[in-house]
């Protein structure tokens, strides 16, 4: 019904689309509740960071609030990794990386992507869990040389983290399970495609009705 109107300027009732869909076998793709993993392990001698997203999943404006993640895919006999930065203003998602590899390279390149493409990001909160890139390092030093603040997870807790979860569930099942991906270069074809169409053409009841970069534009015009 909201794409309609969007779209075409079309107003049509909802029960018409419901009659509809029903008769055309149309029918949405159903995202199963998934329970988080505990993720307990902290390495020695990392560097752990205060949780100073808190849960607090809104934002005022774009770049107060980023939050980030790993996560993998399989393809055949291979398993391709995907680091992503999604802005909590808008659910826009500023930056990604692809790899074969999952190391600190994935993570570092993907932080200066989303740099590059906000450029003023002094004071940005960019949250994440306590994976082993995250309490790195380099990834400390990266963040500290563009005036980024890292924030982490409580140990173990998956839901301090939980847009960015969304987000992957959103991903994997919207435009992944329904295929058989056998080929790295197939699954990040896919990737590619859904997140073009995430931010510039899937709506967002919370975001009024409008896609996340169209909310941005019209917030920040």
């Amino acid at each position: 019904q909201a794409e309609l109107l969007r779209l075409y300027g079309l107003r049509v009732n909802h029960k018409k689309v419901l009659r509809i869909m029903q008769k055309l076998g149309i029918q949405a793709v159903i995202r199963r509740k998934r329970l988080c993993q505990n993720q307990s392990r902290t390495p020695m001698g990392v560097r752990i960071a205060e949780n100073l997203l808190n849960r607090h999943f809104r934002a005022d404006a774009p770049n107060q609030k980023w939050v980030t993640d790993v996560t993998w895919i399989r393809a055949g006999n291979q398993t391709l990794y995907l680091s992503v930065i999604m802005d909590l203003f808008n659910n826009e998602i500023v930056a990604y990386n692809m790899s074969t590899r999952n190391d600190n390279q994935l993570v570092l390149d993907t932080v200066r992507k989303a740099v590059e493409k906000r450029m003023d990001v002094t004071g940005t909160i960019l949250h994440s869990d306590r994976g082993f890139q995250y309490t790195s390092y380099e990834y400390h030093h990266l963040l500290n040389q563009f005036g980024i603040r890292p924030s982490m997870s409580r140990k173990g807790n998956c839901l301090d983290n939980a847009a960015m979860e969304s987000f992957f569930s959103h991903l994997k099942t919207e435009a992944l399970y329904p295929y058989d991906i056998q080929h790295c270069n197939q699954a990040q074809n896919l990737i590619h495609n859904y997140i073009f169409f995430y931010n510039e053409e899937r709506i967002q009841l919370k975001l009024n009705r409008l896609t996340p970069v169209e909310y941005r534009r019209q917030k920040t015009a």
